[in-house]
């Protein structure tokens, strides 16, 4: 992709919106089903949307935790192959936890435990900070071409001119 025209598309900046939101929310389930799954007797959306869930007094508030950091080291790696853009990956990674806490006002009420916050802004930073990187060695991997080189040096096509 050419990124020297800068294109505005809202619908193309939603679609991967909306793909990162869902990408992260399965992913999350798939640790919450191993990492907490194995510990309760039933899953719910409690474990996603709620506040209470992330305590650090227990084993599951530490399994619902660990589900959370994990989602967001391979958040970032959705993030490299969704957007591309190592200046985007901020912008996406914030939206992306800004809905995450309105789903979670609406589910539960407002967090009012630190732990939440700290785990959440924590999931975000990890999230930003290794997607940028891995963006910024995307971009700067050098372009192959060697497809356009002849088999041939260089130096005989100078000989092949004078001759």
């Amino acid at each position: 992709m050419f990124y020297g025209a800068v294109v505005w598309d809202p619908w193309l900046i939603v679609a991967q919106i909306v793909c990162l939101q869902c990408l992260y929310y399965l992913n999350l389930g798939v640790f919450l089903a191993i990492l907490v799954g194995t510990r309760v007797s039933r899953m719910s959306l409690f474990y996603f949307f709620d506040f209470a869930a992330v305590a650090a007094s227990t084993v599951t508030g530490w399994s619902v935790i660990a589900s959370f950091i994990l989602s967001s080291l391979v958040g970032a790696a959705f993030l490299v192959y969704l957007v591309e853009r190592a200046k985007k990956c901020l912008d996406f990674s914030a939206t992306l936890y800004i809905t995450h806490i309105f789903i979670c006002i609406i589910y539960g009420g407002w967090p009012s435990s630190i732990t939440w916050w700290v785990v959440n802004v924590t999931g975000l930073a990890v999230m930003v900070l290794l997607s940028k990187r891995l963006c910024i060695r995307r971009e700067l991997r050098e372009i192959p071409i060697t497809r356009y080189r002849s088999s041939k040096p260089s130096c005989s096509l100078l000989g092949n001119f004078f001759k």
